[in-house]
């Protein structure tokens, strides 16, 4: 089945999955927006990397602001090229499968890098209608297609994928929930890839910083305890858990020097320093 026999369905199946929808049907923020005006690729995540200070040109430059912007753009695209890397060499006779696809940048270049098809399950129709017709604008809408759908039901068969990621989207799920339905659209040996921020159980509970993130994006961030223990619990192997916390620094710190603040972040680059919050990638494989 390839991603044009998958029917787009209504999504939400509990209130709060409502709610979630409607925050991003009406989210428009510059710093998504005008970030992936740069080059076409709208991302819904943070970046990681060094700065490229002289990239940036003079503080005073008129082309300043342009500059900045276009090089958080670059770093948040590091970020997903990062993921890509973890998926594994994959095949154009494969389908891969984003979960939480927003408005589909790391779906185009999924299919860029693979020539894989590539589908998207969003509960947003905004995002979905958005990432669609940036496929088409592409020429790819064949082969790359975003579906409003839960991505605790996702619309494919048993096994149907080689690969499967959520990049910055699990905080609104439970995580058994989650992992059991990625275990069961992946084939056996398939890989499945995360980029998320989590509380660090070692600080004890989560701290006012991560509460604050927490009400700012209406959702429930997990620690990392609970990432491990539930992949475990669903059949899919941890092969790499890479601590990203001091990878995305620079980009929080170069945000916040922007025209892009949003007012969170405050809260993510205290939590990153004082160890309560961390990013991490975790590449597992479907056994």
């Amino acid at each position: 089945m390839s991603v044009q026999d998958i029917t787009t369905v209504p999504a939400p199946a509990t209130p709060y999955q409502g709610d979630i929808a409607r925050y991003w049907d009406h989210e428009a923020r510059p710093v998504n927006l005008r970030l992936g005006d740069v080059d076409g690729l709208y991302h819904h995540h943070y970046g990681i990397g060094d700065v490229d200070h002289a990239a940036l040109g003079a503080p005073d430059a008129a082309d300043r602001e342009k500059k900045l912007v276009a090089e958080l753009h670059r770093l948040e695209s590091a970020q997903a090229e990062l993921l890509l890397d973890h998926l594994g060499p994959r095949r154009p006779d494969e389908l891969l499968v984003d979960a939480g696809c927003g408005r589909g940048g790391s779906m185009v270049m999924a299919h860029q890098r693979f020539g894989s098809d590539v589908a998207g399950v969003t509960l947003s129709a905004k995002q979905a209608d958005f990432a669609n017709g940036r496929a088409r604008e592409l020429g790819i809408e064949k082969s790359v297609q975003a579906h409003v759908h839960n991505m605790l039901d996702m619309p494919f068969t048993t096994g149907q994928a080689a690969a499967s990621w959520n990049n910055e989207s699990s905080m609104y799920v439970d995580l058994h929930d989650l992992f059991a339905e990625h275990s069961r659209i992946l084939a056996p040996g398939g890989r499945y890839v995360t980029i998320t921020g989590c509380w660090n159980p070692v600080y004890g509970q989560p701290s006012k910083w991560v509460s604050q993130i927490n009400a700012h994006f209406e959702c429930n961030i997990h620690s990392r305890r609970e990432y491990l223990r539930a992949m475990s619990d669903n059949r899919l192997v941890p092969q790499a858990v890479i601590d990203l916390t001091a990878a995305t620094l620079p980009y929080w710190e170069l945000r916040a020097t922007s025209s892009l603040v949003t007012g969170i972040e405050e809260a993510f680059l205290n939590s990153y320093k004082d160890g309560s919050f961390q990013y991490l990638l975790i590449a597992a494989d479907r056994i």
